[in-house]
């Protein structure tokens, strides 16, 4: 009976440090989208830019015109550097969304073995395992 409370407060620390994990992906995943949030309306507004400026056609020398079309080209260089790092943050945002389902997954299947482990010891059930394998067969067998 010693070694199966030494059990169940080992499974309670388990549980403890999941639901830390658990905690901590979920900030990161919150703050990767905050980030992607941010870059893909930078995106936007960067691309609406080079749009606007590249629709321009007022200028009344052949200077101005080419100065025009020089700060177009770079701001195309920028709104395609900023798609590409909202590529690569909704990259990073999903891996840590992806983190985060494990995290709960596996703070969820510990939670469950801890209930179960605290029903055991109070005599209402036995232990089950929680192993990969489900039972095979029926209850009339």
């Amino acid at each position: 009976m010693k070694a199966e409370r030494a059990r169940f407060r080992r499974l309670q620390r388990l549980g403890k440090v999941r639901a830390i994990a658990r905690q901590e992906a979920a900030r990161e995943a919150a703050r990767a989208e905050g980030t992607l949030a941010q870059l893909e309306a930078l995106a936007e507004r960067t691309h609406r830019l080079t749009e606007d400026y590249r629709g321009r056609c007022g200028e009344t020398d052949g200077l101005a015109l080419r100065q025009l079309q020089h700060f177009a080209s770079g701001l195309g260089t920028v709104a395609a550097a900023t798609t590409a790092d909202v590529t690569q943050a909704r990259a990073v945002a999903d891996r840590l969304q992806h983190g985060l389902a494990l995290a709960e997954r596996r703070s969820a299947a510990v939670e469950d073995r801890v209930r179960a482990h605290a029903q055991a010891l109070n005599g209402q059930q036995e232990p089950q395992s929680h192993g990969a394998r489900q039972p095979l067969g029926t209850a009339l067998e």
